[in-house]
């Protein structure tokens, strides 16, 4: 019998990290200095023990990424139509004959909600940068939108998979296309992930895999949390789920970020679960909330082998209809495999 697709978690080697530098204005409302700050400030993070492969979509792009990191990256030329590669970038893999895979799906821009050029090729792009075969999908899923413990247990939500404008399945079939394409063994559904999240409610958003049998969520901060019962039930719905191999799941809650409004006066979906696990760090976004000591601490307990470091993502998470997503969303991980 033919091996499944394995994919490994992400607290696994790294042979390179890639993300991309903020290029496109008109997405960012005329500012790229604010985006291109928050980026910076996480590649400086990730540098001393991560190979960092850093997309440049034009000149202008390249020589400021080189202006603002040197040689903190590693510059790769390419088209893309924004930063958020955990959605448009390939899910690197181990084949079905244990050859190294770049796993690639249709994208629809989140629903139909920001369609611009170059997110439907930067994939193929990474993959072939990275010199891994590809292997396609018929059906749209985004990077984000999934978890993994490394053993066939996926995190995913609701919200994202089984809404009408992704791929309009029920929960069976999108059990059998994560099996197909994932090697899923057991997928946890979560109901819905944060309030006016622009991804539909994205998993890495919510909830997150840190080791095996071990996911981490978070808590309401306080009681003007417009997230609290989302939050709770969250929680709940983990400590009642089991993985592939039908052992409960170790759920360890630390302090959310509670109500951020953004300078626009809507309330934005920060989070802290939109870390990033890299070799030697774990890059957690932080938004200059009350929480925020708290959270960091709780993490450094969670992952007492590698080295917390709280970086500032409010200008990556933005305001309106700018950004919206911190730094998971705008990498992904290439492990050793």
């Amino acid at each position: 019998m033919t091996a499944q697709i394995t994919i490994p978690p992400e607290w696994a080697p790294q042979k390179a990290i890639w993300t991309a530098w903020p290029a496109n204005r008109e997405e960012w409302n005329d500012d790229l200095d604010t985006p291109r700050h928050d980026v910076a400030n996480l590649i400086r993070a990730l540098a001393p023990t991560n190979k960092v492969m850093l997309l440049v979509h034009d000149a202008e792009a390249e020589a400021s990424a080189k202006a603002a990191l040197g040689d903190a990256a590693t510059y790769v030329p390419a088209k893309y139509g924004d930063i958020w590669l955990r959605d448009t970038g390939p899910i690197f893999a181990n084949g079905p004959e244990n050859n190294h895979v770049a796993l690639r799906f249709k994208t629809n821009s989140w629903g139909g909600k920001y369609d611009l050029p170059d997110d439907a090729t930067v994939g193929d792009t990474i993959a072939n940068t990275a010199n891994k075969p590809i292997k396609p999908f018929p059906f749209v899923l985004e990077g984000g939108a999934v978890d993994h413990d490394g053993n066939g247990t996926v995190l995913t939500t609701k919200q994202t998979l089984l809404n009408p404008n992704r791929n309009g399945w029920t929960k069976e079939q999108g059990e059998a296309a994560l099996k197909e394409a994932l090697g899923a063994r057991k997928v946890i559904w979560i109901d819905e992930g944060l309030l006016n999240d622009h991804t539909d409610g994205h998993i890495d958003n919510i909830a997150r895999f840190v080791a095996p049998r071990r996911v981490v969520c978070q808590a309401p901060a306080d009681a003007d949390d417009p997230n609290a019962q989302t939050l709770n039930a969250i929680a709940a719905t983990l400590e009642a789920a089991t993985d592939a191999d039908g052992n409960k799941l170790d759920v360890i809650r630390i302090p959310g970020v509670g109500k951020y409004v953004n300078p626009e006066g809507g309330i934005s979906p920060a989070s802290y679960m939109n870390f990033i696990i890299a070799n030697g760090v774990v890059v957690v976004p932080v938004y200059g909330t009350k929480t925020e000591s708290a959270a960091l601490a709780a993490l450094q307990n969670v992952f007492p082998d590698r080295k917390v470091i709280g970086v500032n993502s409010r200008g990556l998470l933005g305001s309106g209809e700018m950004g919206g997503g911190s730094f998971h969303c705008i990498t992904q991980q290439e492990p050793e495999l």
